[in-house]
């Protein structure tokens, strides 16, 4: 196959006005505080949508004073390439990055180590470690946000499927926290807890369960038997911890004063743990809780359709910074708010070991789904999730040939295309593509994902080795133009001949000085005053490249 070239328009971070020069020529405008409270592996199996298995007191009382959205969705099944879509606002077939995973780059920053492995694409060449060389033009939004003066902090998983440019964030770590920040100074904030991540079926088998086994309900895709109600009681005994840990944060936002000034946003960066559940396609995969605590008293629930590509130009919307034309997200409330959605998309290509190809397109009732691979089986031997406590059971009532049939059809082969009416079938069970009676509605979700198609590249469609040697030549991670300065008097200028490349800066008195990434980098956004006497360092970084080798400059 041919190589793929990316075709970009560089965003040049010097058009961006910061909130100092805002305040040259009008009025300061109001920024609101934004603070993200990040689950994992969660469907919307919580109170305010209806299931009371698990006590959540701390997010029931958010929920009463926010909007509740109903049809919130990911973009994928795991969390790799759905991370990838919220820090960009791009679907991760736009970018490369919606293979599962392709690197170590989960945590903070600077952990950059690629390796071998015995993967292998669809034509079984081999697939290694990599970090995703995605668009130039395409920034993580956070650099928007600290460029209109916010103070942007992760505590602390990024999973973007490249490292985290040390311009996205001014702290990126355990310890990343809304207190540090200057003060006055607007503040995003995200907290990750993983507590409810799907390793934790095992990893916290032997801690107290809070949940009766006896008393979950068990959807009908998976076998009701004592190995199946113990999982999933852990699972909600797990998200009752989670709830644990968001009354901590808001009882600290509180204690600051912040709570009615700060604007939440509750979700899960995809759908549940459980087999059948994470890693697909369908609701069980897609479909996550999320929520929005304004400053504005709006409260209730909202049926519109959202997907995580829109969580990026929803925060610039309301921060009151216009998204920027290349984002395929679409932003639901702030100043920028566009018409609701029609449809949402969804995505599935290799999960650890094994690839595939699927897309999806969801209406309020209706999935679709397009397999390009209709020979391989719905069911992947994924290794990582046979760890689950309940998947020995369940694989050992399969070769018993003592599964139901509605449990069969998740090791069936698929076919060509897959709807599905998400209203009378909640759980994706009954394929209607074939039915007669719905040849309009497949005629119109298949035509819907046609003209999604159009004029834009899917990644997933190049084989990830080839993809790979393109983003990679020769299996060399491409490096950012390290830094030249144009000085003018107290005037300095900074510039990579890297396209897309981002800069990062620290003005210091002290000469030959040594950093990491947790020093207090500065995003550069236009050209510095800088008194006689002191010195500038700065280094540069790409998406996908290795960032350059820090510069320096006496200022004289």
């Amino acid at each position: 196959m041919k190589k793929v070239v990316f075709y970009t328009i560089l965003v040049i971070f010097s058009s961006c006005k910061t909130s100092e020069e805002n305040t040259e020529n009008k009025p300061q405008k109001k920024q609101p505080n934004i603070l993200w409270i990040v689950t994992e592996d969660i469907s919307p199996t919580l109170s305010f949508y209806g299931d009371y298995t698990a006590k959540t007191p701390n997010l029931d009382k958010i929920a009463k004073e926010a909007v509740v959205y109903k049809n919130a969705f990911a973009v994928v099944g795991v969390c790799g390439p759905s991370r990838s879509s919220i820090i960009t606002g791009m679907h991760p077939t736009s970018l490369g990055t919606m293979h599962m995973r392709t690197g170590k780059d989960v945590f903070s920053w600077g952990k950059r180590a690629y390796e071998k492995t015995s993967i292998q694409d669809l034509e079984e060449n081999p697939v290694q470690q990599y970090a995703a060389v995605i668009p130039e033009q395409v920034k993580c939004f956070t650099e928007y946000l600290r460029a209109d003066g916010y103070y942007c902090t992760n505590n602390q998983k990024t999973d973007y499927q490249f490292a985290a440019p040390i311009t996205s964030w001014d702290e990126n770590n355990g310890k990343a926290h809304w207190r540090n920040r200057p003060k006055n100074k607007p503040f995003f904030s995200v907290f990750n807890f993983g507590l409810t991540h799907e390793s934790r079926l095992w990893k916290h088998q032997d801690s107290i369960q809070t949940v009766n086994p006896n008393k979950v309900s068990v959807p009908p895709y998976l076998p009701d038997n004592k190995d199946t109600r113990e999982t999933i009681a852990r699972h909600y005994s797990n998200v009752e911890l989670m709830d644990a840990q968001v009354g901590e944060i808001i009882k600290q936002l509180k204690e600051d004063g912040l709570y009615d000034k700060t604007i939440i946003f509750f979700y899960s960066d995809h759908g549940g743990p459980l087999p059948r559940q994470k890693r697909e396609i369908l609701d069980s995969g897609l479909k996550v809780p999320l929520l929005v605590k304004g400053i504005n008293g709006e409260k209730g629930e909202n049926n519109a359709l959202v997907s995580f590509v829109d969580l990026a130009p929803t925060i610039l919307s309301l921060a009151g910074v216009k998204p920027p034309k290349y984002m395929e997200g679409k932003a639901f409330i702030g100043e920028f708010k566009s018409d609701d959605r029609t449809y949402v998309y969804g995505s599935s290509d290799r999960f650890d070991e094994f690839t595939d190809r699927i897309r999806s397109v969801r209406d309020k009732r209706f999935l679709y789904l397009k397999n390009y691979h209709p020979k391989l089986p719905k069911y992947k031997d994924v290794g990582y999730r046979k760890n689950i406590p309940m998947m020995a059971k369940f694989l050992e009532l399969k070769k018993e040939n003592k599964l139901t049939e509605q449990q069969q059809i998740w090791f069936q082969t698929k076919t060509s295309e897959e709807l599905y009416d998400c209203k009378n079938d909640p759980y994706n069970l009954v394929n209607l593509a074939e039915n007669k009676e719905y040849a309009s509605t497949l005629k119109r979700m298949r035509t819907a994902l046609i003209d999604f198609q159009k004029d834009k590249t899917d990644f997933g469609a190049i084989p990830e080795s080839e993809l790979i040697e393109n983003m990679w030549p020769n299996f060399e991670q491409p490096k950012t133009a390290k830094i030249t300065f144009n000085q003018k008097g107290k005037k300095v200028e900074l510039k990579s001949t890297t396209k897309g490349a981002s800069i990062a800066y620290i003005i210091s008195e002290k000469s030959n000085q040594h950093f990491n990434y947790n020093s207090n980098w500065q995003l550069y956004t236009k050209p510095l005053q800088i008194d006689k006497g002191k010195y500038v360092y700065a280094k540069a970084e790409r998406i996908g490249f290795k960032e350059s080798e820090t510069s320096s400059l006496e200022i004289k």
